[in-house]
């Protein structure tokens, strides 16, 4: 499930565990190099720069490039729920360190 809130600052966002699925973690970084490259597709169609004649109109083209993007966060969180299941890596405390890192560089109040 994604939620998204416009109605405040601070936005949250969580991708499913996906079923019938065995990634491990090459597997899972391949399919996420697919999906960036995917997404790479999108915006140089969304730019033009695939010199290809445009047929969509530019709120299609953002909105696949919104899907693609989607396609690479939910394939991200596939690679943590394999690095945690799989491989034992505490997502919890490493994301408490990622904030906290967010917050020293400024980006986070």
């Amino acid at each position: 499930m994604v939620k998204w809130g416009m109605e405040t600052t601070r936005r949250n966002l969580s991708f499913p565990k996906l079923n019938g699925l065995r990634p491990t973690l090459e597997s899972t970084a391949l399919k996420l190099m697919e999906e960036a490259g995917e997404l790479a597709q999108a915006i140089g169609k969304l730019r033009g720069l695939s010199g290809e004649r445009m047929t969509l109109t530019e709120p299609e083209r953002l909105s696949r490039v919104a899907a693609e993007l989607l396609d690479v966060a939910q394939t991200a969180a596939t690679m943590m729920y394999v690095l945690e299941e799989q491989h034992g890596v505490d997502l919890g405390d490493l994301l408490a360190q990622h904030e906290a890192k967010l917050r020293a560089k400024g980006y986070l109040n």
